[in-house]
């Protein structure tokens, strides 16, 4: 079966990428070592096409796996819930880069999904104290999945939120303490065509935002603003097209300083960062 002309016929962005993947989850062997696999039995061929099949309707590879990654964590996915990109990891690394020196750190993951930044930071700082908000309740079952099974294999506790980044008054009780807040909204302006994988499966509130895709931006801005102690640091992922209008925003606030846009792997516009004045 030559499942990369399937799924590039079928308008999937990495068909090679794709097909490799689909038949290591098959196989149960690791990407880089389907080489090595030198017979394959009639069973595990009939299992990939069925997968292939799924994929070329452009189910997202993600929910095939059931999995996405976030730095060196896996976190189940699915039905009701926002698939982390690999894009995002980039504000995994700079949020961990600059606290690299700093001991214990307060950490907030606002518009956590599944949990991907807040788990992913715990993963690699256990001395953190991580807090995540999410308002969509399946989506926060899925961060409480994933948050339980990342405390089971040996990650420090992550504490979830139920709130609303547009609320003054969400996690109030941080205020001024919070060492790195992190941030991917919902930032796509609606109307905006976007592929299958998006339009028919990441829940539509997760994605799109109005007033050209800044409406939440706007209150994550401020809610990092009043949440950082000195010299702590803000990450906003945001559309290619708030390349300008993002830091202009963050400029705007007189306690932030240090204001940078960030691309992403493509060298698109893709986040904003920036510090708390000391």
């Amino acid at each position: 079966m030559d499942a990369e002309r399937i799924l590039a016929t079928a308008g999937v962005a990495s068909p090679r990428v794709d097909a490799e993947l689909l038949a290591a989850h098959v196989l149960g062997v690791e990407r880089g070592r389907l080489p090595t696999i030198p017979l394959v039995d009639p069973a595990s061929i009939e299992q990939l096409h069925k997968l292939v099949r799924r994929r070329a309707t452009r189910e997202p590879l993600q929910h095939i796996l059931g999995n996405a990654a976030m730095g060196r964590v896996l976190l189940d996915v699915g039905p009701g819930v926002f698939v982390p990109r690999p894009e995002t990891e980039l504000l995994l690394e700079w949020g961990l880069r600059l606290l690299a020196a700093v001991r214990e750190p307060v950490v907030v993951d606002l518009c956590t999904g599944s949990g991907a930044l807040a788990l992913g930071f715990a993963h690699e700082r256990p001395d953190a104290v991580v807090h995540a908000v999410e308002l969509d309740q399946t989506a926060l079952a899925w961060a409480r999945h994933n948050a339980d099974a990342r405390s089971h294999n040996g990650d420090t506790p992550i504490r979830l939120h139920s709130g609303d980044v547009t609320d003054p008054k969400v996690l109030a009780q941080l205020d001024g303490t919070v060492h790195l807040v992190l941030c991917n909204p919902p930032y796509v302006p609606e109307g905006t065509p976007v592929p299958p994988e998006v339009a028919d499966y990441d829940p539509p509130h997760a994605v799109f935002a109005a007033d050209s895709g800044l409406s939440v931006i706007r209150h994550v801005v401020t809610a990092a603003a009043r949440l950082l102690r000195p010299g702590g640091g803000v990450a906003i992922e945001h559309d290619d097209t708030h390349g300008v209008v993002v830091p202009d925003l963050l400029s705007t606030r007189k306690v932030l300083t240090a204001v940078t846009p960030h691309a992403d792997l493509a060298g698109r516009p893709r986040f904003t960062t920036a510090l708390r004045t000391t």
